[in-house]
């Protein structure tokens, strides 16, 4: 562990957008310092999250040569089906869009674990410990990954306009009865989402990552069920939702116990400013209904890398931590971003309301969308390269 080092870049935080980008700077030839806490790459136990990865993101773990270790690991989307709450309907398949897969789920504790042991094997990357109290290491660009509750960011004076939904999000892995078949689904049930996401374990193409979105005091309830009840209830709150889905479904069965976390919304701002950069939650934070937390954050590490290899290619004088550099990689982020959290917040809000007119309009709008493919497809696109 070097104690006197002079980086290029140090990076703030362990999670996979930290350790992304981590990599994708040493992969550029810059000395990267990742400054986390002692023995925080060890992998997390009973880790039951699930990540819903883009286009975009499979090819930065390509770049970054995780993705082909990673892939044992995740299940392809092949469709999705999303239900309003009084007969609305979208469906997507990757045929529509010309594309092998949707999406792909990834198990998260996986996803971390293998970029760690890429960072053991990095050489540019010097792990520091990140003791509370200790000065950070010396670095020409402090880049912040510290997600949502960053401390960092708070001590640069970057403001964080964070919203409660007084909504939590239920997390469970499930085994299911009939094959998933690469489905993904998704019910707009008012005022709870429930998404399930078609996952390889614990039973190869038969197994789910359930999120279900659902006020706080609802989820401590659904949190406090023996398995028995909770399985019924959610098998019931499918068949109420769509009786058809339900029998595609199947039964199911919980394999392990469901976890919850708070939901909001949140932006930071700035983002940017001399000699420091937010990623990730650090800069923002969105519902989980688009499945688009993480997907975002990489693409926060791929254009932050790009800005900087561009910047050293054509302005060698600038360093990695110049305000004005980070700000075009503020400026290239910025409307992408706001755009994802416009959708995601738009349409809680739109199913929050239980008034005749509303749901009438929106489930109306829904079925119309479906039946415009241009539009579904520009969609669905936009989300794939986000």
């Amino acid at each position: 562990m070097m104690k006197s080092a002079v980086f290029d870049v140090c990076v703030s935080g362990n999670g996979a957008v930290g350790r992304a980008l981590a990599l994708a700077l040493s992969g550029q030839g810059w000395r990267v310092a990742l400054a986390c806490e002692p023995g925080s790459l060890a992998p997390r136990e009973n880790d039951i999250r699930t990540y819903a990865l883009n286009a975009r993101s499979i090819a930065v773990l390509e770049r970054l040569r995780v993705w082909p270790q990673l892939k044992q690991f995740a299940t392809p989307v092949h469709a999705m089906s999303v239900r309003g709450d009084k007969g609305g309907e979208l469906s997507f398949s990757a045929w529509q869009q010309c594309v092998s897969e949707l999406a792909w789920i990834v198990d998260a504790a996986a996803l971390e674990r293998l970029l760690g042991d890429a960072i053991r094997y990095a050489p540019h990357v010097t792990q520091v410990d990140a003791v509370e109290g200790a000065a950070a290491p010396q670095a020409s660009l402090l880049a912040v990954c510290e997600g949502k509750h960053s401390q960092t960011r708070e001590a640069l004076g970057a403001s964080f306009s964070r919203q409660e939904y007084g909504h939590w999000a239920v997390a469970a892995r499930l085994k299911a009865s009939r094959p998933h078949a690469g489905m993904a689904r998704q019910w707009f049930r008012s005022p709870d989402v429930l998404a399930l996401l078609p996952f390889h374990d614990p039973e190869p193409g038969a197994s789910y990552g359930l999120v279900w979105s659902m006020p706080q005091a609802q989820a401590s309830q659904w949190l406090a069920e023996p398995a028995a009840a909770f399985e019924a209830g959610l098998m019931q709150a499918i068949r109420d939702s769509d009786p058809e889905g339900a029998a595609q479904v199947g039964e199911l069965q919980l394999h392990g116990a469901p976890a919850a976390w708070p939901l909001a919304v949140a932006q930071a701002s700035p983002w940017s400013g001399p000699g420091w950069v937010l990623l990730g939650d650090a800069a923002h934070q969105v519902h989980p209904l688009a499945g688009q937390g993480l997907n975002l954050g990489l693409a926060d590490v791929d254009t932050l890398a790009t800005v900087l290899r561009e910047a050293r290619e054509r302005e060698p004088w600038r360093s990695p931590g110049d305000e004005r550099v980070l700000r075009r990689y503020e400026r290239a982020r910025w409307a992408p971003t706001r755009a994802m959290v416009g959708l995601t917040d738009g349409l809680l809000h739109l199913f929050a309301q239980n008034q005749g007119a509303v749901r009438e309009l929106r489930n109306t709008g829904m079925g119309l969308l479906n039946r415009w493919s241009p539009v579904k497809r520009w969609l669905v696109g936009h989300a794939l390269d986000q």
